[in-house]
């Protein structure tokens, strides 16, 4: 078997685990694992849209959440009974990505000076200033319903039917958490191939260049201020398309889903997973969005087990562990769980 066969078995079985999934999950675990999965998918699109930002072009941006906070409000106050406006979402979504990349081209504008510490303060500002600006759009004129939400938001539908319904299928019920599973599947797959296409193209070798050594870059021709806006709207246009997923998906929205501890979590996925490596951050994001919510809920039970009572709140002992593994992945694997084999070159000093 020759390695493009190989490719296309691998292929076919990512496939087929792909799709068998839910269903395994779904009657062992229940679907409350689903629906960890389903937010271990959104978290994926982020992760791969700071990936852009962080992986390919080396800018620290730790105010990413904001253009996830963006395309979630702007799908929520054009989706729901707020202002009345119920507008499907095959036209908010794209929408949704537009607004988020100008959103990032504003960011990225004052910052092309800035680099590493200072980058990471203007960015994490940026992103507390879009939190603190939907906790108060409610007065004079109530824009986003401040830090009440906004609830009632309509869910995706596909050929008529919203995704939040169950559906029987050849005799099987499939809930709404698995048909949102297949659907987040396959847009993560499209952003998952524009990933791949960005970073073989010349655009991705110019974002690698400037991470590397802009001052270098800049003098073999590569237009940096260009490239580097490009970098900055390509990834906050996917956290835009990410964040009008999620509000459909919960079908409400409040400032606090989008604070400096959510951005913090997206940047720690692409670190630890492994920065530029498209599979090392789909790794992370699934290692940090699983791994915490098994702590959560198997805290309690060994301890009970090995106790006979619960000794630790479950919640904080889920941080602590949490925290020590990441720890010790920084500490015996600096360039990332999966890294790219020239990060790993590096590290190794060859």
């Amino acid at each position: 078997m020759n390695e493009k066969h190989r490719a296309l078995v691998g292929m076919a079985l990512i496939g087929v685990v792909l799709a068998v999934l839910p269903l395994l999950v779904g009657s062992t675990l229940g679907n409350t694992w689903v629906r960890v999965i389903d937010y271990a998918l959104l978290y994926i699109m982020l992760a791969l849209g700071l990936n852009i930002v962080v992986g390919f072009a080396g800018l620290l941006d730790l105010g990413y959440i904001a253009f996830y906070a963006v395309g979630a409000y702007l799908y929520a106050l054009l989706a729901s009974p707020h202002f009345g406006i119920h507008w499907p979402a095959w036209a908010i979504l794209p929408l949704g990505a537009l607004v988020a990349g100008f959103f990032g081209v504003l960011l990225g504008a004052p910052t092309l000076r800035l680099r590493g510490d200072y980058l990471a303060i203007v960015t994490l500002g940026f992103g507390e200033i879009i939190r603190i600006f939907m906790n108060n759009l409610n007065a004079p004129v109530n824009i986003t319903n401040g830090p009440k939400g906004i609830a009632g938001i309509d869910a995706i539908s596909v050929a008529g039917h919203p995704l939040s319904r169950s559906i029987e299928v050849f005799g099987h019920t499939l809930a709404g958490v698995t048909l949102y599973y297949y659907f987040f599947v396959v847009l993560t797959l499209v952003i998952i191939f524009v990933g791949i296409r960005l970073q073989d193209s010349r655009i991705g070798r110019a974002w690698v260049a400037i991470r590397e050594d802009e001052i270098a870059a800049k003098a073999c021709g590569i237009d940096t201020r260009n490239v580097k806006l490009l970098a900055f709207a390509m990834g906050a246009s996917f956290g835009g398309v990410a964040g009008g997923l999620f509000s459909a998906f919960q079908g409400f929205v409040s400032p606090e889903s989008f604070g400096l501890l959510e951005s913090i979590m997206v940047l720690c996925m692409v670190v630890l997973g492994g920065m530029g490596h498209i599979p090392g951050v789909i790794l992370g994001g699934l290692l940090l969005t699983l791994l915490p919510e098994a702590f959560r809920y198997g805290a309690g039970p060994v301890q009970q087990a090995l106790f006979g009572k619960v000794l630790l709140d479950p919640e904080s002992l889920r941080m602590l562990l949490f925290g020590i593994a990441l720890i010790l992945v920084m500490l015996y694997r600096p360039a990332g769980l999966w890294p790219e084999a020239r990060h790993r070159r590096e590290l190794a000093g060859k």
